[in-house]
């Protein structure tokens, strides 16, 4: 068994990623209940600080369906998620420069706590995804050739 919830594989495609944090999330008891059943999407989240405090947008967790009205959560709510405050500091310099955006990579299980991997990540062109997919190719073509010639 994995102890990865949840993977955002969009992200480094569309980004150069240039330095990875973990971070804890803020979550109410049905939203820890929705994540071990795997109703849990990434895909689109983003972080951002705000009064001092970084907050996790676009993540959507799912409501927990055996809950009542009363407990339940919002499936897209803004979450906080837990850092030092000197890191925050320092993302938040680091987010205030052109193209700089801080993406969720990454969600899983550290010792019975769900963690976040944060990528400070600067934005892919066009040309550059092109270009890392010609690499990727290349790449692939090469081992290939290699195994090949292994076999004999």
């Amino acid at each position: 068994m994995s102890s990865d919830i949840s993977t955002n594989k969009k992200a480094r495609r569309d980004y150069e990623i240039l330095d990875t944090y973990e971070c804890g999330m803020e979550l109410k008891g049905t939203e820890v209940k929705s994540i071990r059943a795997g109703k849990v999407n990434i895909a689109d989240s983003f972080a951002r600080v705000e009064n001092g405090q970084m907050l996790l947008y676009g993540c959507d967790i799912q409501p927990w369906e055996t809950a009542g009205e009363f407990f339940q959560h919002q499936s897209r709510r803004p979450r906080r998620l837990l850092l030092h405050k000197r890191e925050i500091f320092k993302l938040e310099q680091q987010t205030s420069q052109k193209g700089c955006s801080l993406v969720a990579l990454k969600l899983y299980w550290k010792n019975g706590k769900v963690k976040l991997a944060l990528g400070l990540g600067k934005g892919k062109t066009h040309r550059d995804q092109r270009y890392d997919l010609k690499a990727r190719v290349e790449m692939r073509e090469a081992q290939r050739e290699v195994a090949r010639i292994n076999r004999r």
